[in-house]
């Protein structure tokens, strides 16, 4: 079986699961200053999250402090520092849509369904990460001070 054959086996063996409706959120300024859940993320999961090259993608383009900096991407700033030099809410909205602010950013629009172009069928009106996962990554990222 070729390759790609087995590709589309496993799509179909683990179909995503059903999109829910994304909720609401006020831009202010730069930032989106509360929480999409209304709670504090889990850090210790957006850290696993920010490691996942399949799931959040983000190690492919920047680097972090984190395991195996070989494997590690130099297109984008490095996470080092982010919560340094962003307040939480400035990181949420750039990994909610970065787009918003640099409409030409190679940076996905993580929380966002409408407006954009070629996406996976499997991906369609849906986002890459839920808002859980989302407040994770910046619990995460705000940790990041050096």
């Amino acid at each position: 079986m070729r390759w790609w054959n087995s590709l589309c086996v496993l799509a179909m063996l683990a179909p995503p699961a059903a999109a829910e409706p994304l909720r609401p959120y006020v831009v202010e300024g730069d930032a989106i200053t509360r929480s999409l859940t209304g709670r504090p993320g889990d850090a210790e999961n957006g850290r696993r999250l920010v490691m996942d090259r399949h799931r959040s993608l983000c190690i492919l383009c920047h680097a972090a402090p984190l395991p195996d900096p070989h494997l590690q991407g130099t297109l984008a700033p490095t996470l080092a520092g982010a919560g340094s030099r962003l307040s939480e809410g400035q990181i949420r909205l750039r990994v909610v849509d970065m787009k918003r602010l640099v409409p030409d950013s190679i940076m996905p629009a993580y929380y966002r369904t409408g407006g954009l172009a070629q996406v996976a069928a499997s991906f369609r009106d849906r986002p890459i990460l839920t808002a859980e996962e989302i407040e994770d990554v910046v619990a995460f990222l705000v940790t990041l001070k050096e």
